[in-house]
């Protein structure tokens, strides 16, 4: 696996969210992403990632559900590569995901 890591932050009463989480994970580690799962009601792991998030949108304005950071080093001096956002199909996911890498 790369150093690059793929944070899904979603909602866990976001129908689409729930859609997209029977693959969003597996295409992610199809392509050598790691993955980390952030539901806003899970205090813990939110708090963990909260920076990341805010450091893209400061008041939550503009996000979609889910929004999708890919991140470098999301636990220390992180930097975020790019984004996805909002609901979509899986081969739509995969190749949005595939383009974003070619820019990274």
């Amino acid at each position: 696996m790369n150093d690059l890591t793929m944070i899904k932050f979603s909602s866990e009463d976001c129908g689409t969210c729930h859609r997209m989480s029977h693959y969003d994970q597996k295409v992610c580690e199809e392509l050598e992403l790691n993955f980390v799962s952030v539901k806003l009601q899970d205090a813990e792991v939110y708090r963990k990632y909260r920076k990341i998030l805010l450091s893209k949108y400061p008041k939550k304005e503009g996000m979609g559900w889910p929004t999708y950071l890919l991140v470098s080093n999301p636990d220390s001096e992180f930097e975020v590569h790019g984004e996805l956002k909002g609901g979509m199909q899986k081969g739509e996911f995969r190749e949005k995901l595939k383009s974003l890498l070619t820019t990274t």
